[in-house]
């Protein structure tokens, strides 16, 4: 169905009068004449629900997006009315509800200023064909309004002028503009007049975004079932609006350390001998890595759960001989269950009862690369507890560390539309309902069965989990990749994008498939791809085996040590990734930020692509043409310096910056500190005897970082951490350096090598915690120190 939105309205039905008004504490019931209800609820100052039913009753409300720790709670909430309107004021927003027709005005509480407006608002269509109704919102979009958002959207991040929908697709070699792919995440940011705003859609049936496409000044959303349910989000930060959606929804638990190093994939590494080959390089050329995968050919004929005899006959044996030399082992999990009743999954499943099922009864059958399959309706909590139980023979007993969820949109491949037809059955954890509404959230009920078999697997540790399909709030149980893209030039550009585009929509933990699945990239592809690649909270090496190796020694020597240079400069970097994880974690910041999340006051970042910030300091920006010796890239507003000649530049402009083959434009904010780990080829290897702090003088104030605990496990939760807040204040002849420690857990390291870069003076005193010390104790070199004790202020002056 498609929104016909045109002046006549054909079909549409609307709100009638208001004819009754009641309060229920944060929650506001709106009863209009024609059975129509409004349920607003008031959950924070910033953050309004949008609830409507025709019915005159709502269905239960329960939904799989919305986190349990969801913060709620309000400082002010005042009603009042008058002849027009109810008007609802909390200390952030003011909202009109029209009595004529339930049409709603948003405004900023503060400044008055008119921040949304409903167009035609809340309307819908009866569907004879499906039953229930089309939901549809409109609302007017000043010109110059921008939007962002929508998950995994391989196009512009700025999505004005464009028309998406939400329904999770196997997407194979999918290209620019290619919609739907494989995530549904039906939210948004807008930004006008400076300010910004969030829509959360949280519907699960197919639904549909307009950004001013069929109509310049409005902008739209509609479902093909369900209800109009939408929360708004305001800011009047961008960042602000992303981090209460990331808190609505909710964020993962920390990953263990050795998730965020380099991983290696590839369909199919097998049998044994192959794999000890691929890791023995490793080792032999000093190319960390910290993971190797098992695609569907470790599998005895693609039945999940079970290991081929043939190319993997002592599993338990391989794979702790792999933990041995540093690598942990992930294999591949993917929904469909063989039909074979010699099959102990498939037997316990049918016994049970654990598959989904055709609306007159009969189960769901579909090819996959098993063969014919039936599939389990993770929708129903006795089957995800029994999913995850499944678990214990590849985590407790074999020793795995990681299981990768695929082909879970669901992907079918002999039938129409190539996943189940809508008549398929599903239990919605109580709430019956066809493959219309559940598809969507297929995926993530099948990533949230994992992470629990996992969890309950692989305790004390912690899990790690990776899926392909996702609706909202798949975050708090796994990381994603961004699908079966190819190794071509657009690609890596879509690649870019579309890590910024998750991370803005709540998912940070987030990556490509490095050098591109479908097809082969030459080696200057793959160096850049790499070099964009170290930067994304999630870095995997993963291609077709039909289309050649793609390991980092594939394309020669020249590439090999330009792919080795960046993926050290990861590990390096691995307490600075770890640091913004534990940030996303606790505040909802977004580990990679667009420029416009950045700096959404600058409108040169409203357009901007290719630039990004990885954490809170570190700007990149990859080379995406062959044969480039360099690019033209916007700097955004203040005081950056190269990340390699450490020359300082002033941003609000753009220009071009060399880099060739073995480099990428990468500055580092003034006034950062830049947390570094000695060169490791796996994590664990090394006792980290010495952190290195690379800090970047600035004349003024700066604040930073340093997030630490035992890299694995919970023991983080009972206050077992180190968080170090450094401040950096420069001067003309002075630098002060102070540091606050909370938490107890005790680091490995007890000196520091701090690296002073842009300094403007030679160092001629040392002073620690308000005694000069001697210099010969610090190690003084050219604009370096070692100090080996700890200290709560430091000062270098002239």
């Amino acid at each position: 169905m498609i929104l016909n939105e045109r002046i006549e309205h054909k079909g549409n039905a609307f709100p009638s009068k208001v004819i009754d008004f009641k309060k229920d504490v944060d929650t506001l019931y709106f009863h209009s004449e024609n059975g129509v209800i409004l349920q607003m609820t008031v959950l924070r100052d910033s953050m309004l629900r949008f609830r409507f039913t025709t019915d005159a009753k709502f269905e239960p409300d329960f939904s799989y997006a919305i986190a349990k720790e969801a913060v709620k709670g309000y400082n002010k909430l005042e009603i009042t009315e008058d002849i027009e309107k109810y008007i609802v004021t909390t200390s952030k927003l003011i909202c009109y509800i029209s009595k004529e027709d339930l049409r709603t005005r948003i405004y900023d509480a503060i400044d008055e200023t008119l921040i949304s407006e409903d167009e035609l608002g809340f309307h819908w269509e009866e569907s004879y064909e499906l039953g229930g109704n089309i939901v549809k919102m409109t609302k007017s979009s000043p010109t110059g309004e921008s939007f962002y958002g929508l998950g995994d959207k391989p196009e512009h991040t700025n999505l004005k002028g464009k028309r998406f929908q939400n329904w999770a697709t196997d997407s194979y070699a999918f290209g620019r503009n290619t919609d739907p792919i494989y995530k549904a995440i039906p939210f948004y940011t807008a930004i006008q007049n400076k300010k910004a705003y969030g829509v959360f859609f949280d519907n699960s049936f197919r639904s549909h975004f307009d950004f001013c496409s069929e109509r310049r000044n409005v902008t739209s959303f509609w479902a093909e079932g369900g209800e109009m349910n939408y929360y708004f989000i305001y800011g009047p930060k961008m960042q602000d609006v992303v981090a209460s959606y990331t808190n609505l929804t909710g964020a993962p638990e920390l990953p263990p350390l050795w998730a965020l190093g380099y991983h290696q994939c590839k369909w199919s590494y097998y049998p044994e001998s192959n794999v000890k080959e691929i890791t023995q390089k490793f080792r032999d050329l000093q190319i960390p890595c910290d993971a190797i995968y098992l695609d569907i050919d470790y599998m005895e004929g693609f039945r999940c759960f079970t290991w081929s005899k043939e190319y993997f006959p002592e599993p338990k044996r391989m794979v702790k001989e792999l933990a041995d030399d540093g690598f942990k082992t992930v294999v591949i999990i993917d929904p469909g269950i063989k039909i074979d009743m010699e099959y102990d999954v498939f037997r316990e499943g049918l016994e049970k009862d654990y598959f989904c099922r055709r609306a007159d009864g009969p189960y769901m059958k579909g090819k996959v690369w098993p063969g014919e399959c039936y599939f389990p309706d993770f929708t129903k909590p006795e089957v995800r507890e029994w999913w995850a139980t499944l678990f214990q023979g590849l985590i407790e007993d074999i020793g795995v560390k990681g299981v990768w969820n695929d082909m879970n949109e669901p992907a079918v491949m002999d039938v129409p539309g190539k996943s189940f037809p809508d008549d398929v059955r599903h239990d919605y954890d109580g709430n019956p309902c066809s493959h219309r509404k559940a598809h969507n959230i297929y995926g993530m009920q099948m990533a949230k069965a994992t992470y629990k078999g996992l969890k309950k697997y692989n305790y004390p540790l912690r899990p790690f989990v990776i899926t392909r399909s996702a609706y909202s709030g798949t975050q708090r149980y796994t990381s994603t990749w961004l699908g079966d893209n190819v190794a071509t030039w657009e690609h890596l550009w879509i690649a870019n994008v579309q890590a910024q585009r998750m991370a803005m929509s709540g998912f940070s933990f987030v990556g490509s498939d490095i050098g591109g699945f479908a097809q082969q990239p030459n080696g200057e592809l793959y160096a850049r791809w790499i070099q964009l690649g170290i930067f994304h909270p999630f870095c995997r090496t993963h291609s077709s085996g039909d289309h050649g190796d793609q390991e980092p020694w594939t394309f020669g020597q020249e590439i090999t040590d330009v792919v080795r240079k960046f993926i050290e400069i990861r590990y390096q970097l691995l307490p600075y990734l770890y640091t913004s994880f534990y940030k996303y974690i606790e505040e909802g910041i977004p580990m990679l930020k667009s420029l416009v999340l950045f700096d959404q006051e600058d409108a040169q970042t409203h357009h901007r692509t290719d630039e990004f910030l990885a954490g809170e300091h570190i700007l990149a920006c990859p080379i995406g043409e062959p044969n480039a010796k360099g690019r033209r890239m916007y700097i955004p507003r203040g005081n950056w310096y190269n990340y390699w000649n450490h020359e300082m530049v002033e941003g609000g402009r753009e220009m071009w910056v060399d880099a060739d083959i073995d480099s990428m434009p990468v500055f580092v904010k003034e006034g950062a500190i830049i947390p570094k780990y000695p060169i490791q080829q796996y994590v664990g290897e090394k006792n980290i005897d010495q952190l290195t702090l690379d800090v970047y003088y600035k004349s003024g104030k700066e604040e930073s970082s340093v997030y630490e605990d035992a890299n694995d496990g919970y023991d983080y939760t009972k206050g077992r951490f180190s968080l170090r807040h450094f401040t950096v204040n420069g001067k003309e002849d002075k630098l002060t350096i102070k540091q606050h420690k909370s938490g107890t857990f005790i680091t490995e390291y007890e000196t520091f090598k701090i690296n002073l870069i842009g300094l403007p003076f030679q160092i001629k005193t040392v002073r620690v915690d308000n005694e000069d010390i001697n210099l010969d104790d610090v190690k003084v070199g050219h604009r370096v120190l070692e100090i080996t004790k700890n200290f709560n202020q430091l000062e270098v002056l002239a």
